[in-house]
């Protein structure tokens, strides 16, 4: 039994869809073999992404009835100014309607052809928007030894960090990114110690420091429970810590502010926060809502005034953990330790006999589905591989990893134990399962939309 209990109840529900095997077959056929192409009425538990998934509370609800849908200066906006601002510190708040908008306009205002982006590790689309705009996108996650488990395993390398900012590239840095927590390298969190310390080393070179604080409160509530320094002090205490050490962030606020659409910008900058305004009001609207509507704009101030909540907090980070000894009982090698929004598994270790360009992650993200209709994402070479130049195999990713992403506020405990159950299925038989490869991709983000073909078949590789 988990030891954990919900800190809530539920007022309404959804049913589930049960697609027949045969079903499931036809429909990863259609999809090309790829899971973001499979519709969501063919998805009995779906933990693809925890991003837009949140199912949101009575007074968030309520808070949409309220909204303010005037174009310019809503009472909506002030109040999520309001919110942020006391959240965060930072004087310059832009919504945007997403996460990646909000990184892209900062991004563009900061980077130019030539310069370089470093991070503790960039996720996707963040990498894409650097890539975009000319630059290099540099990862400097912290070493992690075979076999260790570090509480602060999202950390960036502080001394790689420091020889790269005086080194002969120290000029061609243009900002420094801390994710947190760290999505693309199994969502382990960034101690205060360490942004402490990148902050130190980016003031030293003139350097900005921002935050893609997307699970901003996760983070914090890491931070209090894995160090002892920081013990006692509350979950919004913890994440105001982090944002004073920042010169800015941007945020998707489809994960940590517990709604299903929604973005900011926030800074301390003017200037720069004025730039960003100009582009915004050339691709997302007016800069007081955004591309939002005002009833967004409520909801989001009323979810990032709930996430702090140490109730939910600690159910988030207990059921994760639950979730992923769960996982390990049913044979998966799984990364400890477990962050809250997701639980990884190694899928390079458990299908060793497949090698990355084969794409690991994604066979067994694809034998989760067809044994139980489960969706995941692989965080492996299909997302983070690159294509070689010289034409041969895909560059690999870093790690094989799968993704199971956990929706806030979504899935009970009955739930992920029919994943675990179908996950031990796949698992029992992983030596049978074969690799993939991909017939069909376009830019940077091909995941999204590549299609896939089990090896054996005679289709000839596109790109």
């Amino acid at each position: 039994m988990p030891s954990f209990m919900e800190p809530f109840r539920i007022k309404a529900v959804e049913p589930i869809p049960f697609p027949a095997p045969g079903e499931r077959s036809e429909a990863l056929e259609t999809a090309g073999y790829n899971l973001f192409r499979v519709p969501a009425r063919l998805i009995t538990i779906d933990l693809l992404t925890d991003s837009g998934t949140s199912a949101m509370s009575a007074a968030q609800w309520s808070a949409l009835v309220s909204g303010d849908e005037s174009y310019a200066g809503a009472r909506s906006f002030e109040r999520f100014e309001r919110v942020v601002t006391e959240l965060t510190g930072f004087g310059e708040v832009l919504p945007v309607h997403q996460g990646r908008a909000a990184e892209r306009i900062l991004l563009h205002r900061l980077l130019r052809p030539g310069r370089l982006c470093v991070a503790n590790t960039h996720f996707d689309s963040t990498r894409a928007s650097v890539l975009a705009a000319g630059s290099e996108a540099i990862d400097l996650p912290v070493p992690v030894p075979s076999g260790t488990v570090l509480p602060f395993g999202g950390n960036i390398d502080l001394a790689a960090l420091e020889r790269l900012l005086s080194g002969p590239d120290g000029g061609r840095v243009a900002c420094v990114v801390l994710t947190v927590t760290n999505n693309a390298n199994g969502g382990q969190p960034v101690s205060l110690e360490n942004a402490a310390q990148a902050r130190r080393l980016c003031r030293a070179h003139g350097v900005p420091l921002l935050l893609d604080a997307s699970r901003f409160a996760e983070n914090a509530y890491l931070v209090g429970t894995r160090s002892p320094a920081h013990a006692g002090a509350t979950p919004r205490e913890l994440a105001r810590a982090m944002f004073d050490l920042a010169d800015g962030c941007w945020a998707s606020l489809k994960k940590d502010g517990v709604a299903n659409i929604g973005g900011l910008i926030a800074l301390r900058d003017p200037e720069l926060a004025r730039r960003c305004a100009d582009q915004l009001i050339e691709t997302e609207g007016f800069p007081t809502y955004g591309g939002l509507a005002g009833r967004d704009l409520d909801a989001l101030a009323q979810g990032l005034l709930e996430v702090t909540d140490p109730a939910y907090l600690r159910y988030r980070a207990e059921s994760a953990g639950w979730f992923a000894e769960r996982l390990e009982r049913a044979g998966l090698p799984v990364v400890r330790p477990a962050g809250c929004h997701a639980v990884y598994v190694d899928a390079g270790r458990l299908l060793g006999h497949i090698p990355p360009h084969e794409l690991p992650a994604t066979a067994f993200a694809i034998e989760l589905y067809l044994a139980g209709a489960v969706r995941v994402t692989e965080l492996g070479t299909l997302v983070f591989g690159r294509p070689d130049p010289a034409g041969g195999p895909d560059l690999p990713a870093p790690r094989e990893l799968v993704r199971f992403a956990l929706p806030r506020r979504v899935y009970t405990a009955n739930h992920l134990e029919y994943v675990a159950e179908v996950a031990g299925e796949v698992a029992a038989k992983a030596s049978a399962i074969r690799g993939y490869r991909i017939t069909e991709q376009t830019g940077a983000l091909r995941q999204f939309a590549a299609t896939l073909a089990p090896l054996g078949d005679t289709e000839s590789v596109r790109s």
